[in-house]
């Protein structure tokens, strides 16, 4: 490693001001900051000094993303030989699925990376490393069968879209990964929905139900809570195992990186709308049976909860915001789901739209705190001895 940072002391000169490549300088300091922490520190002014900034906040929300990942690879292949009829080991099985999604990855990478290092140097700005983690979520909020250019166009819309019109990372109203599901729901309904596009190599004529699709056609349910648990069922790649979600989760919270406030706000408002709608739903609703249970662990609930609506940048900052945003994310999800049986999956639409109001909701939080103390105030004045 002396030799690759002796490597990059010698060429820095190069992409400096007044160096013959400073139009490159970007481009140079991202690579740079990528592989070494940068020796920046603050010399002036009010600072929190803390040894966590963005690049290990990332670092750690891509580790706690890797159970997930791993398993939606396996699961890829598991759902491929099951539907098939073939035989197969654990490793042919997360080789098949490995083969099937590494792609989706290098693909999200490449057009995301390549848009946030154009629009940088254009700018003259340093790279952020926040496309760390969007650009592998993207892929995992997907089918496997998305067409690879499908998902270069979804990635370059949510880039552009959602985060480089803002001022890049940090600036965004919305969460890109689920903006790029969003623009590809909406844009190609075909490959999101429907029973043919949730498995790799799915024989013609034959086709394989999601649990949120067995219960938004009132079907029986072919899958236990278990298997939904464990998530050998078919799905976007890393959103069926609330195992591997729950394992990434205990990492996020341990490292105080996600919020244990929103997380459990979602869960509690998701619960709590569930079991209202199983009440107040008529027999007719497919989702009247559909159990509390059911509910949390089908489609993308769970990893949304986790790792969608805790976003730092796009979510509620206050503490009591958390709180309201969280049980509205989870609320809206499971009455999406219910009152939409054009689209079963809410999740997504119920963090882009909690997204939208998340500044909303800690302007009401801290102008509530203003006028308590205000209130506060003007009665301690109102107690002083004459």
């Amino acid at each position: 490693m002396k030799f690759l940072r002796s490597f990059l002391d010698k060429h820095r000169p190069a992409f400096e001001k007044g160096g013959r490549l400073q139009s490159l300088h970007s481009l140079f300091a991202g690579i740079e900051a990528f592989l070494y922490v940068p020796d920046r520190v603050t010399r002036s002014g009010c600072a929190i000094r803390d040894a966590v900034d963005l690049k290990r906040t990332m670092s750690v929300v891509v580790v706690a993303l890797l159970p997930a990942l791993l398993f939606g690879m396996y699961n890829v292949g598991y759902q491929h030989h099951l539907a098939t009829g073939g035989g197969g080991d654990f490793w042919s099985m997360f080789l098949h699925g490995f083969a099937r999604v590494l792609p989706l990855i290098i693909v999200s990478y490449a057009v995301g990376l390549g848009i946030e290092f154009a629009a940088a140097q254009l700018r003259g700005h340093e790279i952020n490393e926040g496309f760390l983690v969007t650009g592998l979520l993207i892929p995992m909020v997907m089918p496997v069968t998305a067409p690879l250019w499908m998902v270069g166009l979804s990635t370059a819309f949510a880039v552009i879209i959602g985060k480089e019109i803002f001022g890049g990372t940090g600036m965004n109203i919305w969460n890109p990964a689920l903006l790029a599901r969003a623009f590809f729901f909406f844009s190609y309904p075909s490959r999101m929905s429907g029973d043919k596009v949730w498995v790799d190599g799915l024989p013609d004529g034959m086709s394989v139900a999601t649990p949120l699709a067995e219960a938004s056609q009132g079907e029986a349910f072919a899958h236990d809570l278990g298997t939904m648990f464990w998530g050998l069922v078919p799905g976007s790649v890393g959103e069926t195992s609330a195992f591997c979600i729950l394992l990434g989760a205990a990492l996020l919270l341990v490292t105080g990186v996600g919020s244990w406030k929103i997380m459990t706000a979602v869960a509690i408002g998701g619960a709590g709308m569930a079991l209202l709608l199983q009440q107040a739903l008529p027999e007719t609703n497919p989702y009247s049976q559909v159990t509390v249970a059911r509910h949390l662990l089908s489609g993308g609930f769970a990893f949304g909860a986790i790792f969608m609506a805790t976003d730092p940048v796009t979510a509620a900052q206050t503490s009591a915001g958390k709180w309201v945003y969280g049980l509205l994310v989870g609320v809206m999800a499971i009455l999406i789901r219910a009152l939409n049986p054009g689209y079963p999956e809410g999740m997504m639409l119920a963090i882009l739209l909690m997204n939208t109001f998340a500044p909303l909701i800690d302007w009401c939080v801290v102008q509530q705190n203003i006028r308590r103390r205000m209130k506060r105030g003007v009665s301690h004045v109102n107690r002083q001895p004459t």
